[in-house]
């Protein structure tokens, strides 16, 4: 991998987001954009295979998706073969405070559903926790998406990504991957663990 690339090398932590139980699938594509932004490594999706990349403004064609069956096996994966501590984003009483930087080393950060945050079997699945200071008091917490942006721009400043070049008033984007898919359809999403015939 060239030193240029915009994606970590060997040597830098890593960073994953999980996508389960998002409501608004919308949101997937909005993700997307903030995960290709901050150097998100890939998108695990859960569960469900529709997703839908409107809101990404072409960022999808950027950051590799790969789906899994169970939560169970995407967190399984994650630890054992990217050695990925597992963040929920959440406000409980153990999370720490983003911007204290509590990382230490590839992280994969879980995602709540926007109205009832993070379920039960998710907590489980959690080793630790973060949450966003707020200072007013006008909401009890932020969307699913603009929170997620926040903790992937901070673990991007902690884990020393390199800044993409700019020019003008916008930052260079680098140009697609070939499509390999009809259009509706990602020809980047791997499947890593197949849904088991009941």
């Amino acid at each position: 991998m060239q030193e240029d690339s915009n994606y970590p090398s060997t040597s830098d932590p890593e960073c994953y987001v999980i996508v389960h139980n998002v409501a608004k699938k919308h949101n997937i594509g909005t993700l997307a954009r903030s995960a290709t932004a901050f150097n998100v490594a890939k998108i695990c999706l859960v569960g469900s295979r529709h997703y839908n990349t409107f809101g990404s403004h072409g960022s999808a064609a950027h950051v590799p998706l790969a789906y899994f069956a169970s939560l169970d096996d995407c967190c399984t994966w994650l630890r054992n073969e990217k050695g990925c501590a597992i963040v929920g984003i959440e406000i409980t009483e153990a999370a720490q405070a983003v911007n204290k930087h509590p990382f230490e080393g590839s992280t994969a950060f879980m995602l709540g559903n926007e109205g009832t945050g993070l379920s039960a079997a998710q907590l489980k699945l959690c080793d630790t926790f973060v949450y966003i200071p707020q200072h007013g008091q006008g909401t009890a917490s932020l969307n699913v998406t603009v929170a997620t942006s926040i903790v992937l721009h901070h673990f991007a400043i902690w884990a020393g990504y390199q800044e993409s070049s700019r020019h003008g008033f916008k930052f260079d984007v680098a140009a697609p991957p070939q499509r390999t898919a009809p259009r509706g359809q990602d020809g980047l999403l791997d499947t890593m663990f197949e849904e088991q015939d009941t």
